[in-house]
């Protein structure tokens, strides 16, 4: 992963998650492709996993910072809650469907970020990220444009894992 979007996004996943407590995130280890991450939240430790694609498409575009998460916020009784971060607004009632070795999944978006439509299958999404080694994540931007990001999944278990862990 850069460096040099790594620290400014995860600054701004903290600051939009928590804004009155904002706390620089603390590292838990490097994993191969993924990151784990925490920091003191308003409701208690927020604990999660990250990665950035490995290919943005197209690759014409500017996309800013685009990362994948899996967050755990025990105070809010959130456990391995998948999510994507991109760097402009989805296209409005739009949708990202995530492709993990031809399982699909499909995350409703909300500005720049998308989450899973129906939570009932998070610890599926999670469970096929474990045993997968490649994920597509596609989407439409406000303007228009179909973006496609591939990211690895090596690491990722390790990475879950180490969040997890923190959090308990």
């Amino acid at each position: 992963m850069q460096a040099r979007t790594l620290i400014p996004a995860l600054i701004a996943v903290v600051l939009s998650s928590v804004a009155a407590s904002a706390q620089t995130p603390t590292p838990i280890g490097e994993f191969k492709q993924w990151r784990a991450f925490s920091y003191g939240g308003a409701k208690g430790k927020v604990c999660y996993a990250l990665s950035q694609p490995t290919r943005m498409a197209p690759t014409d575009r500017n996309h800013g910072d685009v990362f994948f998460f899996v967050s755990n916020r025990p105070g809010e009784n959130v456990t391995n809650e998948p999510s994507v971060i991109v760097g402009y607004p989805f296209k409005d009632n739009s949708s990202v469907s995530v492709d993990v070795d031809g399982r699909k999944f499909t995350l409703f978006t909300k500005n720049d970020g998308a989450w899973m439509s129906n939570p009932a299958e998070e610890r599926q999404l999670i469970a096929a990220m474990k045993a997968g080694s490649k994920m597509q994540v596609s989407g439409v931007s406000k303007r228009g444009t179909q973006t496609v990001y591939d990211f690895s999944l090596s690491g990722v278990t390790a990475s879950i894992n180490a969040a997890d862990k923190a959090c308990r």
